[in-house]
């Protein structure tokens, strides 16, 4: 089957050349048999890519199942997932199967796997790796034979550099992946959904197919549609209802300008609009001792996000490890001109705080919050448990 119609067969709609790139993977990927792991935004599409890859698997006349994992009660997911045993837990009335004996022999999709809980995560590996489960409240060992593809719109990588995903299912699952690029990505197919979106609805509902100016056109493309194809769709069928009337021998089809589609164009409310500040500078007043922590702390922090977010553009290469923590001395430089910097002040090494102090004060407030745990207060602090130990005050170190 060409690519053409591989897309009249699922109804994608789309010449992006990343798009094109990201269906002919799921189609060779298909008859291998390997996990496959999803990437994209919410709304582009991910599992129109899920169903392609059954299809074209040994597996296509069996089952394939949809599990949205963020959609599952957190109590509940393995039993969800592995089914249970009568009397297993309050309200386990009867036995009961889960997805895994359920789509046996066939395909698994998990979207938003990323929500599974970690205990999830860790049976979900081993089904992965020797087929093998076992139903809650029960002893014995069930097999099953199902594919699973996965889904997630969020970075897995960053998500087991916080502790929210296992570092080995990321590894199994990441080996073979997918790509969805989001709307903004794809200005060109824009419109050419938009034209099937209110063909669509025209015909059922028997009203003029709405088409555009080049100028509204370009104001279309422009927007950068953060809910991706399923917004557009719902904005297209909406603008369809509003604006277009029934269809008549002498009217078939309503032309919009830019002006006349400016006023229906979504809006994304609450972003904040980067603007240039220009008056008057802080001085070492205008921060409490709080408040000045709390800035350094932001400061440093929101510097190793940015490190961490420097992986390669490749997404199908795994991104680089995350980044070590400065040394005592660096990190203590480093405070002392993000301080000078917020006081207005060139750097100086003498100052009314001292780095020391403020960082002292920031690991004793995490050993207090955490009732002297080093291990959660390292974590709080973005630093290693070797390197808290180096920068304890004198009275936790004999504690």
């Amino acid at each position: 089957m060409d690519l053409q119609a591989l897309k009249n067969k699922y109804d994608i709609i789309g010449n992006d050349a990343a798009l094109n790139d990201a269906l002919e993977t799921a189609v060779k990927f298909a008859p291998t048999g390997l996990s496959v792991l999803i990437l994209g935004e919410s709304g582009v599409g991910k599992e129109s890519v899920a169903r392609i890859i059954h299809q074209f698997s040994a597996r296509r006349q069996n089952s394939f199942f949809v599990v949205n994992c963020g959609a599952l009660p957190k109590e509940l997911v393995n039993s969800e997932l592995f089914g249970h045993v009568k009397g297993s837990f309050t309200g386990a009335t009867d036995n009961r199967k889960g997805y895994f004996e359920d789509a046996d022999g066939g395909t698994l999709f998990l979207d938003e796997i990323a929500e599974l809980p970690l205990e999830s995560q860790a049976l979900l590996l081993r089904v992965l790796q020797s087929g093998e489960y076992r139903k809650v409240g029960s002893n014995k060992i069930e097999h099953t034979d199902v594919r699973i593809v996965a889904a997630t719109n969020i970075n897995l990588y960053e998500a087991v550099k916080r502790g929210k995903f296992r570092e080995d299912l990321y590894f199994r699952l990441s080996a073979a992946q997918i790509r969805i690029p989001p709307l903004r990505e794809r200005r060109s197919d824009i419109y050419l959904l938009f034209r099937k979106f209110t063909s669509d609805f025209s015909e059922v509902n028997g009203m003029c197919k709405i088409s555009l100016q080049s100028d509204a056109i370009r104001l279309l493309e422009q927007y950068r549609w953060p809910g991706n194809i399923r917004q557009l769709q719902g904005f297209t069928q909406s603008l369809t209802a509003q604006l277009s009337r029934k269809v008549t021998p002498t009217l078939q089809r309503i032309e919009l300008s830019a002006k006349e589609l400016e006023p229906f164009m979504p809006t994304e409310q609450g972003e904040p609009i980067p603007m240039l500040y220009e008056g008057p500078q802080p001085s070492a007043q205008s921060f409490n001792q709080e408040e000045r922590q709390a800035i350094f702390k932001a400061i440093f922090d929101l510097k190793q996000e940015v490190d961490a977010l420097k992986v390669r553009l490749d997404r199908r290469e795994l991104p680089p490890p995350p980044p070590v923590f400065p040394r005592e001395e660096e990190q203590e430089a480093e405070w002392q001109e993000q301080e000078d910097f917020i006081h207005g002040e060139e750097p100086v090494r003498e100052h009314s705080l001292s780095v020391r102090r403020s960082e002292e004060e920031l690991i004793r407030q995490a050993l207090e919050k955490y009732h002297g745990n080093r291990k959660k207060a390292a974590e709080e602090l973005g630093m290693s448990e070797r390197t808290l130990y180096r920068k304890l005050p004198q009275e936790y170190r004999r504690k």
